[in-house]
């Protein structure tokens, strides 16, 4: 308040100086025009015009500041005035002036024609000095009030955007930017200049310009340019040394008014992909998820917090929060309480291997909406605790599916990954056979069963990208397995957009599938990286190739060979067929699966391969875990009489509650 209180007593402060110097000049410019039709000799000036112009000046003052306020010459900002601003005085001076006409000839006052004109130049040119006095004096000092720590600024792009962003660094006190010059691709804006910097040439000529003029700031306002196109001009910027690159939003953003110089922010690695952002039709996800029950399991993790603050936003009756980490579950109830304070949040503890605790959850709130994303999903952790990955991962989604078809869930959305596709790894065999477990439930119940698969989420725990980071923040080496490693990308908005689109689209059954664009090699991506943080890959900064990781492969595919593709309303998003199996030959296998897994063995993978015939251990993984099982029967001869009974007594079909 006190805050607000202080602005308010400034802008009163503010438009009385300059009433206060309009009132001045009003009257000088009365006597200009006097003084400069006489030879600008005051001893020239004839008595009578004396009188007449003292006798109308109270009555002249007040006419002309009414005029200058309705002409919102006290209301503008002056500190932004443009070419708007100035036809606002024009306007302002002309009616004055014809005002001041029609006061001397209709009150029979002697005057010289001549002193209209002149009495309204005069005034328009002190309203100029009153109103643009600030920006002069920033334009020929700027220097001196940034001192000598300036930044040799190059900004590409000689648009709209480029004109936004240098009025902004003109008048910004905060920033030392000091134009330099302007790179566009245009050939017809070469050699012309905007605010008095020249545009050079275009994007060949970015590394000689960079160091003709010692450029240390680099400035893309494209925002309109497709991504690919901004990628290109990334990559050359990159190779400037001892440079910081920023770019300006979205073009959007421009229109509204919204992009000032302070909205410019650091390139990003999600700058360099190479492709646009997929666009969710959020009113249908909104229409879908509003008045609601949504279960989101594993709600503390990256892609299932995304999906909380996504689905709270869209105005759920009820929003539940399970996640076996408690810091995590607690971190984003503390977000969502702070932003949404009447939402009803609850936030449970809880693993979903515990069947126990899943049906309790199921039985007392009765979701409408369930989103499976608890699972274990780093890779190479995976093959070392493969039986962790299938408990956590398989017998995990088969409880809570078996849970949201007992009790009369609409829908269940399970979060799976490109690596169920001819997984050579256990985690992504686990997350095909999630894929399986759900089409099973969703052939046998009134709950419909829906996956979403994509590729690797940038910034989510555990990814490359945040890896990478920390080894530059280290002073490297930054580790790449290989350097032909390729993977497919997509940023946490959208992968958790995805998911809900495909919640409010599905009809049961379906495996959604992002069009990711084209796969990006990783070695690139550190490269990227490393260059975005001021260095020089292999110089600054070793990139380091440690070979491929146990059940690590060079690329990743969205589809398996049987699968074809269907088309949905948005064009990014498709449909994946799922393949038909033997359901009851499925569900033995999972018992004689659940059995090896909670013994602790290592045949279990025999198991999993049965069942994802797609799923192929490297042969070196293959011999390891032979060596290994020996070694297990040897000090556990019993191992195997301990089992529990097991777990599928029944089949899905004898579950489903129709």
């Amino acid at each position: 308040m006190w805050k607000l209180i202080k602005k308010w007593d400034l802008s009163i402060v503010y438009r009385s100086f300059l009433i206060l110097l309009d009132i001045l000049f009003i009257n000088i410019s009365s006597f200009l025009a006097l003084w400069v039709r006489f030879n600008m000799h005051i001893g020239e000036i004839p008595p009578e015009y004396y009188s007449s112009v003292l006798s109308l000046v109270v009555p002249n003052t007040i006419f002309t500041l009414i005029v200058f306020a309705l002409c919102r010459l006290y209301t503008s900002l002056w500190r932004y005035a443009s070419i708007k601003e100035l036809v606002y005085i024009i306007q302002a001076c002309v009616v004055c002036m014809l005002i001041n006409v029609l006061a001397y000839y209709l009150t029979y006052r002697p005057i010289y024609r001549s002193y209209f004109l002149l009495y309204g130049v005069s005034l328009f040119l002190l309203t100029c000095v009153s109103r643009f006095s600030y920006r002069l004096v920033r334009l020929l000092y700027r220097s001196n009030l940034h001192g000598m720590h300036m930044r040799n600024t190059m900004i590409i792009g000689a648009g709209e955007a480029c004109n936004v962003v240098m009025k902004e660094l003109e008048l910004s006190t905060r920033l030392d930017a000091k134009l330099r010059c302007i790179i566009d691709d245009n050939p017809r804006k070469h050699g012309t200049y905007i605010h008095g910097v020249k545009v050079v040439g275009g994007r060949d000529t970015i590394l000689d310009n960079a160091r003709k003029y010692g450029i240390t700031e680099v400035i893309v306002a494209i925002p309109s340019a497709e991504k690919c196109e901004q990628r290109k001009i990334l990559e050359i910027c990159q190779k400037i040394p001892n440079c910081e690159l920023k770019i300006l939003p979205g073009v959007y953003q421009l229109v509204n008014g919204e992009v000032t110089v302070s909205k410019l922010r650091h390139v990003e690695i999600e700058d360099l992909l190479g492709r646009e952002p997929v666009q969710i039709t959020t009113e249908k996800i909104g229409r879908y998820v509003s008045d609601k029950v949504v279960l989101v399991t594993g709600g503390g993790g990256s892609i299932g917090s995304e999906l909380c603050r996504q689905i709270a936003a869209n105005g759920p009756r009820q929003l539940i929060i399970f996640d076996i980490y408690e810091n995590n579950a607690y971190d984003i109830q503390q977000e969502l309480t702070a932003q949404y304070p009447y939402l009803d949040l609850v936030v449970l503890i809880g693993s979903v291997r515990n069947g126990r605790k899943i049906n309790s959850v199921f039985a007392e709130y009765r979701p409408d909406i369930v989103y499976h994303a608890a699972a274990h999903k780093h890779v190479p952790l995976m093959e070392d605790s493969p039986n962790e990955a299938i408990k956590n991962n398989v017998f995990g989604t088969y409880k809570v599916a078996l849970a949201a078809d007992r009790f009369g869930t609409q829908k269940f959305v399970l979060i799976s990954t490109d690596k169920a596709v001819n997984p050579t790894n256990i985690m992504g065999a686990s997350k095909r056979m999630c894929e399986m477990i759900i089409q099973t439930f969703n052939n046998h119940s009134n709950t419909e069963y829906v996956a979403v698969r994509f590729g690797n989420v940038l910034g989510s725990n555990g990814s490359v990208i945040p890896l990478f980071k920390k080894q530059i923040e280290a002073g490297g080496p930054v580790t790449v397995t290989h350097p032909d490693i390729i993977r497919y990308f997509m940023t946490i908005p959208e992968a958790v957009s995805l998911v809900l689109e495909a919640g409010a689209s599905a009809k049961g059954g379906e495996i959604f599938v992002l069009d990711m664009g084209q796969p990006v090699k990783i070695a690139d991506l550190a490269k990227n990286l490393i260059q975005l943080s001021g260095y020089v890959p292999d110089r600054d900064i070793e990139i380091k190739y440690t070979g491929l990781r146990p059940g690590e492969k060079l690329y990743e595919e969205l589809l398996m060979d049987e699968e074809g593709l269907q088309a949905t309303e948005n064009e990014r998003i498709h449909i994946g067929k799922p393949i038909d199996f033997d359901e009851e030959e499925f569900l033995k296998d999972l018992e004689a699966l659940y059995r090896e897994a909670y013994g602790e063995t290592k045949e279990m993978k025999q198991i999993v391969h049965k069942i994802v015939p797609t799923y192929h251990q490297r042969e070196a993984d293959i011999e390891r875990d032979r060596k290994l099982q020996e070694s297990l029967r040897d000090d556990f001869p019993d191992n195997a009489s301990a089992l529990p009974s097991a777990f599928l007594n029944r089949s899905v079909a004898d579950s489903a509650h129709k």
